[in-house]
């Protein structure tokens, strides 16, 4: 069981992904993470927080470097499982990037507008000397640099095209606009899809010399460009909004996207689905029921409708999970399954990654 890996633990990770894209993996992926490892590794100075942003911008890249190696050293990747971190500065950061503050809460990161404007006096711009970019880069480096392409840095969370928009519109601001400026939301829209594929752009090629492949927030291995693309603002409104004002955008992404998944997260976001599953490049859903919801088992309805639309299908679970959804479907053809156990759990979990032919 490795953390680290070699060239050759990289060429079965991404044969057996590819084979998954591609409908071609009869089993399914079961990406096994076991967690509190015993490390040989002196305690770095800083302690592994989530949220790469509550870092103070004072505390040097390198620091923050050493922290993700001591976390990553204290797990295994079995099964499909790959060792993977990525710089996580809050859900839509691209809004930091283009002018929104930052601004860190109790367990989340938060983007709000320097300055209340109307939507009409909105303009969208690319800014080569951003703080927040350029701390995303600096990490990266730092971390590339002990590493060498053993792990994989997955794509920091650029988030949603309205999603960013809201943060520059908060409250119901955004909502009012669909109604009264429906030509500047789409402006924007574009706007900011543009600036949010120079920034994936930017970002891949500054990791790709060393990188092993592409990831994101979610830890699926693509060869190609790989993105779990999401629209959190779209649980408020109809699905004729949906399609006028989400859908276009989406499909246009999808399409540059060598692999593109969808995150859709709450109930509130199941009235698109028959929508979303007509995208021909979008390769596979992510269902999340959100809180205080029954877990991913208790959907069956939702995973048979992304299966038989001949989608993915990714989830998290513990050790019934899994077996449950199969039992439901049929088959674990076309599911990729995330799960974490304890070190002192890797003997359940090397019977449970043979039963499905993992290892």
């Amino acid at each position: 069981m490795k953390t680290f890996f070699e060239k050759q633990d990289w060429e079965r990770i991404n044969s057996t992904f590819q084979k998954w894209w591609e409908g071609k993996l009869e089993r399914p992926l079961i990406l096994m993470t076991l967690t509190d490892c015993p490390v040989n590794l002196p305690r770095p100075r800083l302690d592994f927080r989530h949220f790469t942003s509550f870092y103070e911008l004072t505390i040097p890249a390198e620091q923050i470097a050493e922290a993700w190696n001591y976390e990553i050293s204290r797990r295994k990747f079995i099964g499909d499982a790959f060792p993977t971190i990525w710089p996580n500065f809050g859900p839509g950061v691209i809004a930091a990037f283009i002018g929104a503050k930052l601004e860190n809460g109790k367990n989340t990161v938060w983007f709000h507008p320097e300055r209340k404007r109307e939507i009409s006096e909105i303009e969208f711009k690319y800014d080569s000397q951003n703080q927040w970019v350029n701390r995303i880069k600096d990490i990266i480096k730092a971390a590339q640099k002990i590493w060498q392409g053993t792990v994989l840095i997955g794509m920091t969370d650029l988030g949603g095209n309205l999603d960013i928009l809201s943060s520059f519109r908060p409250s119901e601001g955004l909502l009012l606009d669909l109604y009264d400026n429906p030509e500047h939301v789409k402006r924007l829209t574009w706007s900011a899809h543009e600036l949010w594929w120079k920034y994936y752009n930017e970002f891949a090629d500054f990791m790709s010399p060393v990188n092993p492949g592409y990831s994101a927030w979610t830890p699926l291995f693509s060869k190609t460009p790989y993105y779990m693309l999401q629209c959190d603002f779209c649980y408020m409104i109809s699905p004729e909004m949906f399609d006028e004002f989400v859908k276009p955008e989406l499909e246009a992404s999808c399409k540059k996207l060598g692999n593109a998944f969808y995150h859709l997260d709450g109930v509130g976001q199941l009235p698109h689905l028959d929508s979303l599953l007509q995208i021909k490049e979008l390769k596979g859903v992510q269902w999340v029921p959100g809180d205080g919801k029954p877990s991913c088992e208790h959907w069956p309805e939702v995973y048979k409708k992304i299966r038989n639309a001949g989608k993915l299908i990714q989830l998290w679970g513990n050790f019934e999970t899994l077996d449950i959804l199969v039992e439901q479907l049929g088959s674990a053809k076309g599911i990729a399954f995330m799960i974490s156990a304890k070190y002192s759990e890797q003997d359940k979990a090397i019977k449970f990654l043979e039963k499905y032919k993992v290892i």
